[in-house]
């Protein structure tokens, strides 16, 4: 995830990252520049369309359209950073969760091997969780289109979180610790797998195509019909105009797209990674 301090508004302007989405759009940018002046050459030069030309009146859809075409947006984006949003609250759960069970099991734990054990298995359903979430058949589990040979024994959290209960389970058998201590500490063992299938839900299910779909063809239907009414207004001008505008729309759509999936690899994604890494410091603090 990208570091920055959000009170340094010079260093937002003029720097451009590599998640920053004008370096993505420049190529689409430059088609719509030059569909831009063609549009502006034909009705100035070529049609030469009078102030009168009922082509002007298009900009008044524009007008109605716009405020629409916001409100998707602004809900696209929203949707989108919450799910970023409660995929960072799931692993902040799994932090604590880590760092109880760690606690409780510290004190509890008496022998050096029990401790040696826990001390390398919490941290190692986090990190596993880690890996699971950015492997890209997690994320196509539920569509229709696509068959994946799963073997389910291979769940990798799911086969650590068996080792760990597994292994308290003997602690219980071999009179270690109490029912009540057996009860406590499965408890948070519970929360390990709650969390995994919440995440689980964020990444294997994205937004319906057909709600994403429709925002993409309205805002390249929305642009492309820009040039032919504000022509008489702004002239060549338009065509600077127009690029900006697409910009706004299509840079919102993107960022939209790039947060909805919290868990890939992009600069603007958890870092679960270092969330992991964390876990792993502080479990070999307690235990």
């Amino acid at each position: 995830m990208t570091s920055y301090n959000p009170k340094d508004w010079f260093s937002f302007i003029f720097h451009f990252s590599k998640a920053d989405t004008f370096r993505k759009l420049i190529p689409v940018m430059i088609i719509i520049g030059i569909y831009s002046a063609g549009i502006a050459y034909l009705e100035i030069e070529y049609w030469k369309l009078t102030e009168d030309s009922h082509v002007k009146n298009i900009s008044v859809m524009h007008g109605m359209l716009g405020f629409v075409i916001s409100l998707l947006l602004a809900y696209r984006t929203n949707t989108a950073y919450d799910r970023w949003w409660e995929g960072r609250k799931m692993w902040g759960s799994l932090v604590n969760s880590s760092r109880n069970f760690a606690l409780k099991l510290s004190v509890i734990l008496t022998e050096e091997k029990d401790k040696v054990f826990f001390r390398k298995m919490i941290p190692g359903y986090a990190s596993i969780l880690n890996k699971h979430l950015k492997d890209e058949e997690t994320g196509k589990q539920l569509f229709d289109d696509v068959d994946l040979e799963i073997d389910h024994h291979k769940h990798r959290p799911n086969q650590i979180a068996k080792i760990i209960f597994q292994k308290i389970q003997d602690l219980y058998s071999t009179n270690k610790i109490s029912g009540d201590q057996l009860i406590t500490l499965n408890n948070e063992l519970t929360s390990f797998t709650d969390i995994c299938g919440a995440c689980e839900r964020i990444k294997n299910t994205p937004i319906p195509y057909s709600y994403s779909a429709f925002i993409k063809k309205f805002i390249f239907i929305y642009v492309l019909t820009l040039p032919f009414g504000y022509v008489f207004t702004l002239g060549y001008f338009v065509i600077p105009v127009v690029v900006f505008i697409f910009y706004v729309l299509a840079s919102l759509e993107l960022i939209a797209e790039e947060i909805e999936d919290p868990f890939g690899t992009d600069a603007n994604d958890l870092p679960t990674q270092k969330i992991a890494e964390n876990i792993k410091r502080h479990v070999e603090e307690l235990i």
